[in-house]
């Protein structure tokens, strides 16, 4: 895979383009979340990294650009653990607060990079179910 068709497939996948950045694409005239995912090559090597308020932290370093953009999508599109259930009294609060929607969404966003940044992701190649 390589940058075009990542871009490509997260397009596909739903992934909303403020949430990641292609080194060589140009970047999409979007709303930014504080926090998005990079791919770029940076001394001979791919990483995938955040970018946290303006601050760069690689999160992963790979041989080439196959294996950084096959990276980068696994992360985009891991669905994570099950969310529970809202109660009552949570639906009502994030209907008629947004700045709560906005506050829970920026710790569950945090709280997903925090697990991603801890799991080390498989080889795409050793993965008999994944499409080549």
């Amino acid at each position: 895979m390589d940058r075009q068709l990542l871009h490509e497939a997260l397009k596909a996948a739903g992934v909303p383009a403020g949430l990641y950045e292609i080194a060589g694409r140009p970047r999409p005239d979007v709303p930014r979340s504080e926090t998005w995912l990079y791919l770029e090559e940076e001394a001979g090597q791919w990483v995938v990294g955040v970018q946290e308020r303006g601050v760069r932290t690689v999160l992963e370093r790979f041989p080439d650009e196959d294996h950084a953009c096959r990276g980068l999508y696994a992360r985009l599109t891991d669905k994570g653990p099950p969310q529970s259930p809202l109660t009552p009294e949570e639906t009502t609060e994030l209907l008629f607060d947004s700045e709560t929607i906005q506050h829970r969404a920026r710790e569950q966003l945090a709280q997903a990079l925090n697990t991603t940044r801890r799991q080390p992701h498989d080889d795409p190649h050793d993965d008999p179910h994944h499409n080549h």
